[in-house]
């Protein structure tokens, strides 16, 4: 169990002793290194832009990188970002003191992207597309601006899980959010450690870390989000068929193209049998 010492980053000095943390943090950095390793996401001496929205995941995040860094199974350099997007009422002082505070390298930048998506999306729609869209672009200018090859995102196994199923049922296509990608641009990678990590988990943990968590409702009520419908739906069936999500997200783990229908990813056309 770890107790707090001066060799300790400052961020992880606070962490609770009781054995129920303990088995939970032990855990959580077993699967975020699980991910890292099985999507081969390190190259030694990288550096990289870990996104820090403020909410219970990536602050969870922050804090398992830095412990495994701390240990020296993580050899990257970590930056913390946060980009102030300006909506209304954003406690724009918290991150930066608590960075600050625990001494973790980072960057806070200030882009109206808010004063935007309000000016283009009708009222009745949603904004979470548009202003994704619009985050992702300055995150990438600032990782290029600080010289980094990756952009670190907290997703995790739920979130992944709730994108496949939106794919299916509104996309008409098999896809989700992938624990690893290339840019279109090319120059950098997108990655997400915590595609194993359950977000019941997150909660937890950053509740459990007492961080300052900043909500994610702060521009407005956005009711009715198919991605609420989604979760909705797939809590109603865990609640039926206890552990139904880990099944669900092993098996897009573990995908048979010969048998699905995309003549694309599998040479149908190649198969046949001996004949006289």
């Amino acid at each position: 169990m770890l107790s707090p010492n001066d060799e300790m980053p400052p961020l992880l000095r606070d962490m609770p002793e009781t054995t129920s943390f303990n088995k939970l943090r032990k855990r959580l950095l077993r699967e975020v290194r699980a991910a890292v390793d099985d999507f081969k996401m390190v190259t030694p001496g990288d550096r990289w832009l870990v996104c820090l929205s403020g909410g219970k995941d990536s602050f969870t995040m922050l804090a398992l990188l830095t412990e495994l860094q701390w240990r020296g199974v993580l050899p990257v350099e970590l930056v913390a970002c946060n980009l102030d997007q300006g909506q209304p009422n954003f406690p724009a002082t918290i991150l930066p003191e608590f960075l600050s505070k625990h001494k973790v390298p980072h960057r806070i930048e200030y882009q109206d992207t808010y004063s935007i998506v309000v000016d283009k999306v009708p009222s009745t729609r949603t904004y979470c597309s548009l202003c994704s869209r619009l985050r992702r672009g300055h995150l990438y200018r600032i990782a290029r601006e600080e010289n980094c090859q990756a952009v670190i995102l907290g997703h995790h196994r739920d979130d992944i899980l709730e994108t496949f199923f939106l794919s299916l049922f509104h996309g008409g296509k098999l896809a989700t959010m992938p624990p690893k990608l290339v840019n279109d641009e090319g120059d950098l990678l997108l990655m997400r450690p915590l595609s194993y990590v359950a977000e019941k988990d997150c909660e937890k943990f950053a509740k459990d870390m007492n961080f300052p968590i900043i909500p994610c409702d702060l521009c407005g009520s956005q009711d009715g989000l198919q991605r609420q419908n989604v979760k909705q739906l797939i809590n109603s069936w865990e609640k039926n068929n206890p552990n139904r999500r880990a099944v669900m997200f092993n098996a897009l783990t573990n995908i048979n193209a010969s048998h699905m229908l995309d003549h694309d990813l599998f040479d149908f056309g190649g198969l046949d049998i001996p004949r006289k």
